[in-house]
């Protein structure tokens, strides 16, 4: 599975954004998908991950209530809107997918990619 993420950028405090990531190769096989992320001098984070159907999602604490993931398997592609955006959701956004558990540990996810930066203002 290759994996392209998009959507990141610049936006004050309190907007709004819109990830994608778009699936390509073994689409036809149930995979679970989830965003990452990576603050300049910090560690990968989990954000939130959603199952192969979507009817099962979960967040991290810190984006529960602000950002929505949900998936379109028709167009083989992952979003999470982001709402109510601080300076500190600053990262480098990754999508992932796994044929396996449903889980928020980075190292369960075999497919990433390449990540996309958003930037948020004071």
């Amino acid at each position: 599975v290759q994996l392209q993420a998009s959507g990141g950028g610049l936006v004050q405090a309190g907007g709004s954004l819109r990830l994608s990531c778009a699936a390509s190769g073994r689409t036809s096989e149930a995979y679970n998908m989830a965003w990452f992320r990576q603050a300049p001098g910090k560690e990968r984070e989990f954000v939130a991950a959603a199952s192969w159907s979507g009817a099962r999602t979960s967040y991290a604490d810190f984006v529960r209530g602000r950002f929505t993931i949900s998936r379109d398997n028709a167009k083989n592609t992952l979003y999470l809107q982001m709402n109510s955006l601080k300076p500190e959701d600053t990262a480098v956004y990754y999508c992932a997918a796994n044929m396996g558990y449903f889980t928020d540990r980075s190292r369960q996810y075999d497919y990433w990619g390449q990540g996309t930066l958003v930037t948020v203002s004071s």
